[in-house]
């Protein structure tokens, strides 16, 4: 009989299906801890890899009095033993701030529920500090921790109405609650429950019924050991799985163990053992599935944490390196080191969390409230998970040391699937999305294993050759009618607020940079700008026979193909006619920019009046078929996930396979300093350092063999950044640039020149061999070699003004990624 259950659980689990109700409490009869652990852990590896999370807090107990008698409690205490009813808020904020500067990222609140219905000094405190409730102080004191500290409050303060859920959602991403048990017999006399009205089960599950409807990020649980059967165990979980399956709002389900206290009535009773701690973590796994984090408090187990881990949790809940546990106060918290070490000691990655988890933290618009969508996105990167360092895109912040001791670290244990992936790489074979997004979603022994992966593969592909182009940028005009959300750069009639003021360079400007250029030994200029609404098709033509003028052996690298498809459709004729217009003018190579990220759905958010992905395809299709090769690029980092990262390569690398047109791939990270989307509290601060290795690695494993050159950008990375990069799979550093505008009109500190004695002085301090290049990667000459390394100082650059905004073309201005023109 048992056998035949845990057969049928796995094979409904090898179906991605739960098991239901009725196979579910058969798990009660079933004794094999053992048998169930291994189905638990598999379940737990194939949600969460190698990931075991534990959120960083302070334990703040704004109150001990409780209006419920729970017979197991120390918690709460009567008024008489207290030094005063309530925690003051210099007390709470004192608090806050010493776990803030120790790098916590949770306040957590717990406290007893409602004592004022029970106590006269509850009440009369409240009444001196200005406030109705323990409710009313709560929310205003933990809206004072939030807003004077950063700390995300996690609330528990017991059962609420659904008015009261909806005023605590405003200062807090997610809330918890104990079930405890559903069994109604805790609650007769002589059981732990007794005289406890806020245990009864109905109660307690029409808050968690409640909270989902709120949309509230939900913590919750049962506690074991206080006479409860197996089967009720099961049954208090099932109970939670229906409401989820309701709602979708529980985080995480924990398992605690009851620990007996002095003092209390059940001072006495026996604790469960380990075997029934194992057997309820392996149940619970097994009947919420792959994709529900499980926790077990590590301080009340103590000296067993592998045997715990391996029965199928994915995270420890709040460790704390300030507060004790004051519902625990006998069990003290692991020190850090320890649990990630014990949490190593089973091949897992100990990672830490927000009190909201990855998920609702990615979908905040659907599960936070306004009020917190900013701290929520300057606290998280792509997958949900805390930015644990200060790096960010452009910043003049070292990289994390633990991230730069990771790419050259020895992994001891790589998760199973990345080794699959990797083999897959190894054998030639395209990749997919999903394994394109395991790789994104790397940590730990993981991380270290893709970053050697690609590594290896640049090795064999590129040698131990870096090669870098001597070039100049030329952005001719900073005016734009587009309304790119991420765009510091350009600007137009509303937006002389922003860096800079607008101009439009005249042709002899261009003229003379280019000059200079040469005369500093550039074999290219790099031309781009934003979409003056003068601007036509023979605008761009101008602009080619300027610089050919100037200086005929100039290779011209110039237009993305937003510029191509807004040059064609002005002068109303075709892609291909154009694209061999501006070719028989003298443009040579293309910029892979304006690609962003090659999804609709971002870029229906970020820059919807843009090119959309089929348009920008197209261009570099019609582009290739003309004889034009072409860079690639990514801007990653603002309110992408990585499975739109995945879908870019993809499509990058399909059209490759097709044309075979592109030179390079180039990831971008974003800088969010200045970007109006940032400005606006709707995007991330960039991808952390993590992600950014990642993304360099990642394209080039999914991208090999069709494109084998992958450039990082030392404007955005920095000096320390990009040779990071160089022991992750990166083989060029992109192009001196001379003067560089767009990444310092959105706020990076990197600088606008590395000159070639500087290139060649940051590869060789990776100990590879620098290369000067052309565009088309070939050798640069000696005379250009040496003309470069003889430069003088750049003259001081002149932006012509733009006088007027005034359109006079008339007619419509084209917005591809919309559905028709906009007329103006």
């Amino acid at each position: 009989m048992h056998k035949n259950t845990l057969q049928t659980i796995r094979k409904r689990i090898q179906s991605n299906e739960l098991p239901d109700d009725v196979l579910a409490l058969q798990l009660a009869d079933i004794e094999d801890t053992k048998a169930l652990t291994v189905i638990a852990s598999e379940l737990r590896d194939k949600g969460f890899h190698n990931v075991v999370t534990y959120s960083p807090k302070v334990f703040i107990p704004l109150t001990h009095l409780c209006r419920d008698v729970c017979h197991y409690c120390t918690f709460a205490q009567v008024p008489r033993k207290l030094k005063a009813p309530y925690m003051s808020e210099q007390e709470v904020l004192d608090i806050a701030q010493r776990g803030a500067e120790l790098g916590c990222k949770e306040a957590l609140f717990t406290l007893g529920e409602k004592p004022e219905l029970r106590y006269k000094a509850a009440r009369e405190a409240l009444s001196e500090m200005g406030f109705d409730s323990t409710l009313d102080y709560l929310l205003h004191v933990a809206g004072r921790v939030f807003k004077e500290t950063g700390l995300l409050p996690h609330l528990n303060p017991g059962n609420l109405t659904p008015e009261e859920l909806t005023r605590m959602r405003s200062v807090s991403p997610s809330m918890g609650i104990m079930l405890e048990s559903i069994s109604e017999r805790l609650c007769e006399k002589g059981m732990p429950h007794y005289g406890s009205p806020d245990k009864i089960p109905a109660v307690r599950l029409r808050t968690l019924a409640d909270a989902g409807v709120a949309r509230i990020p939900f913590t919750t649980g049962i506690l074991i050991g206080i006479g409860e059967t197996r089967l009720e165990r099961v049954e208090s979980l099932l109970a939670i799985r229906a409401i989820h399956a309701e709602h979708g709002h529980i985080q995480e389900i924990i398992v605690q163990n009851f620990r007996a206290k002095p003092e209390t009535k059940m001072a006495e009773a026996p604790e469960p053992d380990l075997n029934e701690l194992l057997w309820t973590i392996a149940v619970a796994r097994i009947i919420f599935g792959a994709e529900m984090s499980i926790q077990a408090p590590p301080n009340l187990s103590p000296g067993v944490l592998p045997q715990i881990l391996a029965a199928g949790i994915n995270d420890w809940g709040g460790v704390s390196p300030l507060t004790p546990d004051f519902v625990n106060p006998e069990a003290p918290w692991p020190h850090l080191e320890d649990l990630r070490r014990e949490t190593a000691s089973v091949g897992k990655h100990l990672q830490e969390r927000l009190t909201v988890y990855p998920k609702y933290a990615q979908e905040f618009s659907t599960w936070i409230a306004p009020e917190l969508h900013q701290a929520i996105l300057d606290n998280v990167d792509s997958s949900g998970y805390p930015r644990t360092d200060p790096w960010s895109p452009g910043e003049d912040t070292d990289p994390p040391a633990m991230v730069l001791a990771a790419i050259g670290g020895s992994p001891k244990t790589i998760s199973q699937d990345i080794l699959a992936i990797l083999d897959k790489v190894d054998n030639t074979i395209d990749l997919t999305e999903a394994d394109i997004v395991r790789l994104y979603e790397a940590r730990g022994d993981d991380f270290t294993a893709v970053t050697q992966a690609a590594n290896a593969l640049r090795k064999t592909q590129n040698g131990d050759t870096v090669s870098y182009v001597v070039n100049r940028n030329i952005n001719y005009t900073n005016i734009c009618y587009f309304k790119c959300q991420f765009c510091a750069f350009s600007k137009g009639k509303l937006s002389e607020n922003l860096r800079g003021r607008p101009y439009d360079l005249s042709h002899e400007e261009i003229q003379r940079r280019t000059t200079e250029a040469w005369s500093r030994g550039a074999t290219e200029v790099c031309m781009q700008g934003g979409i003056h609404p003068e601007y036509t098709g023979d605008t761009y033509l101008g602009i080619l026979r300027a610089v050919k003028d100037a200086v005929p052996d100039m290779h011209i690298h110039a237009f993305s193909p937003l510029e191509v498809w807004q040059g064609a459709a002005t002068l109303s004729i075709d892609l291909e006619t154009y694209l061999r217009q501006v070719k028989e003018a003298g443009l040579a190579t293309l910029p892979g920019t304006a690609a962003e990220i090659l999804d609709d759905e971002v870029r229906d958010i970020i820059c919807a009046d843009k090119i959309n992905t089929d348009q920008w395809l197209e261009v570099m299709e019609v582009a290739h078929k003309v004889g034009f090769r072409t860079t690639a690029t990514i801007m990653y980092g603002h309110v992408e996930r990585p499975e739109h990262w995945a879908r870019h390569l993809i499509r990058v690398r399909n059209l490759q396979k097709r044309t075979g047109g592109f030179t390079e791939f180039v990831p971008l990270p974003f800088i969010h300093m200045e970007a109006p989307m940032y400005l606006k509290g709707k995007a991330r601060k960039g991808p952390t350092f993590r992600e950014a290795i990642l993304m360099h690695s990642v394209a080039r494993l999914t991208l090999s063999p069709y494109i084998q050159n992958i450039q990082a950008s030392w404007v955005k990375m920095g000096h320390k950044g990009v040779k990071a990069c160089l022991s992750a799979g990166c083989n060029d550093l992109g192009g001196t640039l001379m003067n560089e505008s767009i990444s310092r009109a959105a706020g990076t500190t990197h600088g606008q020149e590395t000159s070639p004695q500087q290139m060649a002085q940051m590869i060789e301090d990776c100990h590879r061999t620098p290369r000067q290049r052309t565009t088309l990667y070939e050798n640069a000459t000696s005379e250009r070699i040496s003309t470069g390394l003889a430069a003088a100082e750049l003259t001081d650059i002149i932006n012509t003004p733009a006088h007027k905004y005034e359109r006079k073309r008339r007619g419509p201005l084209e917005r591809p990624g919309l559905i028709k023109a906009v007329e103006v």
